[in-house]
């Protein structure tokens, strides 16, 4: 394990290590205006959803490398209101033209050819290309820091949402897949939530826990760290008859003849299985094949 205090390096190279090991962080493509009128239209990866009553969202325009305030926090202080709009993969290249250091008198909607969409409730305009947006009331600006990279938390209310009807799925709940959301990483780098991205963990419930798992299967070679985890989470073990009968059942059997007549240790092939039905997430029969060995 390598440790660095932040002292021991440059303000730019523990940014950089934040930022490849933080993530994927997601966006908010803020849009916001000047006392003036002008619009600004820029991405925030340092972001995310901080509560839901009221329901409210952070993003941070930190000082930039000059140690200069960013347009889209010059603008919320004039004019505290902004639209977070959601990025996602059809929009990305754009999004990233919109991030370059153009002049306060560039309007990037019309850089990046995007469409401004009036606000109901407030003055910046929202994105239409955007999935989901979020109209907001800057309620605070959180100033942590000085200098280059110090942190502006603007804290921002949800007055009124807007969302692509076509993200949503049957059961009126919005689909990952439909949606197509993209996260920022270090350097050059994003993530997308789309295809063997997406993955599902079951909702947690109060499992007996790794501590409790017999100490052949805690401390399996074979086993990862994960597949205790399901294994742990189970709220109780199958009994002894259950185990019998499914020893009885002959889906085992293949498995008993090879450790008896081949070269292979029969607690490695009862993992090996159990791994494989824990990839498939069947984790009440992995537990009947590892409570075998007993």
């Amino acid at each position: 394990m390598k440790t660095i205090s932040p002292n021991d390096l440059s303000q730019p190279e523990f940014h950089r290590l934040l930022i490849g090991s933080v993530g994927p962080r997601p966006i908010a493509f803020a849009s916001t205006v000047d006392a003036a009128g002008n619009v600004n239209l820029s991405p925030f990866s340092f972001f995310n959803v901080f509560g839901s009553n009221p329901p409210t969202l952070v993003f941070a325009p930190n000082l930039n490398r000059h140690g200069h305030k960013k347009h889209s926090l010059l603008n919320v202080e004039e004019v505290p209101e902004v639209v977070i709009n959601v990025v996602n993969y059809a929009m990305v290249e754009q999004m990233s033209l919109a991030s370059a250091e153009y002049d306060r008198s560039v309007d990037e909607f019309r850089k990046a050819g995007f469409t401004a969409v009036p606000s109901e409730k407030i003055k910046p305009p929202r994105v239409a290309e955007s999935p989901a947006a979020y109209e907001c009331l800057v309620k605070d600006i959180i100033t942590i820091g000085e200098g280059p990279g110090s942190a502006n938390l603007v804290v921002c209310e949800v007055i009124l949402a807007h969302f692509e009807e076509a993200i949503f799925n049957e059961k009126g709940a919005i689909d990952p897949y439909r949606i197509d959301l993209v996260g920022r990483l270090g350097g050059e780098f994003y993530a997308r939530a789309q295809g063997e991205a997406l993955f599902e963990v079951a909702r947690p419930q109060k499992g007996i826990g790794v501590d409790a798992l017999p100490e052949n299967i805690r401390n399996s070679t074979i086993l990862s760290g994960n597949d205790l985890g399901k294994l742990g989470a189970v709220t109780a073990l199958p009994g002894a008859d259950e185990v019998q009968q499914y020893r009885e059942s002959g889906v085992l059997g293949a498995l008993f003849d090879e450790a008896r007549n081949g070269c292979q240790y029969l607690p490695d092939l009862l993992h090996q299985r159990a791994k494989t039905l824990l990839a498939g997430n069947q984790v009440a029969e992995a537990w009947l094949v590892l409570l075998q060995i007993h």
